[in-house]
């Protein structure tokens, strides 16, 4: 448990947070100083956890309607998380009991749920309702860097996460080993992604992230998320994840 509780933690902080103690504090996308950005993901027994939402459930409208955050966040990413400390509970009594029949259906529930709340829990984070404009700094120059323009990464953004095959996230990352930005599709919560990579921006289109505003409009949902990115979050997350 403690293990996979690590890998996570590296993940989300690009490997600087491994060393890492998480306190038991709940809360959202902290920073921990230079060079450590610790997403909290369990409570003070260890157990997973939903950390509060930074901000109230009207504070994303019109992009995203009061509702649909009330419902996204408590029936959604809650039962998510108790499914992720349900699949580690099955897999600690398959060890004690040496009875692994039903290890193939833990193990890939805890892949699909804690996945959901890692991913989850930067959405809400990359949110703001003072949100939108541009990215400034560094990680304004690694965009056009990499992707020509912001312009154009807005648009290849867009477009990637608008045509993920039914349900998933379209999602900027930085890989630590190549040192680039990439983007990237996610089916579900957990395929389709590439080992290394460290999410800095994420845009859920599960159909319950917009359905009841938007219906199918799936790429107009997309268009208005870009009016909430709280890109200063999205630039500490790069420069954690690049120290």
């Amino acid at each position: 448990m403690n293990a996979r509780r690590d890998f996570i933690d590296s993940l989300l902080a690009g490997g600087a947070a491994a060393a890492a103690t998480l306190t038991g504090v709940i809360g959202t996308a902290q920073a921990q100083g230079k060079g450590r950005y610790v997403d909290r993901l369990t409570d003070s027994s260890g157990k997973y956890a939903a950390a509060a939402l930074p901000y109230a459930y009207d504070a994303l409208e019109p992009a995203i309607d009061a509702r649909t955050v009330e419902l996204h966040y408590n029936l959604h990413h809650k039962p998510a998380v108790a499914a992720a400390n349900r699949a580690e509970e099955g897999l600690a009594k398959a060890r004690d009991s040496g009875d692994f029949g039903q290890v193939k259906f833990y193990e890939k529930e805890l892949a699909y749920q804690l996945s959901s709340h890692v991913l989850h829990t930067i959405y809400w984070s990359n949110l703001s309702g003072k949100g939108g404009a541009e990215p400034r700094g560094d990680l304004a120059k690694a965009i056009s860097s990499e992707f020509d323009s912001f312009a154009k990464f807005k648009a290849h953004l867009a477009a990637a996460t608008v045509a993920v095959e039914a349900s998933g996230w379209g999602l900027l990352g930085y890989h630590s080993s190549t040192r680039k930005l990439m983007i990237l599709q996610c089916e579900n919560h957990q395929k389709l992604t590439v080992w290394g990579i460290v999410p800095l921006l994420l845009l859920d289109v599960f159909e319950h992230a917009y359905y009841l505003k938007y219906q199918n409009r799936r790429a107009e949902y997309v268009g208005n998320l870009f009016n909430i990115i709280n890109w200063d979050n999205v630039a500490e997350r790069f420069d954690s994840a690049r120290a």
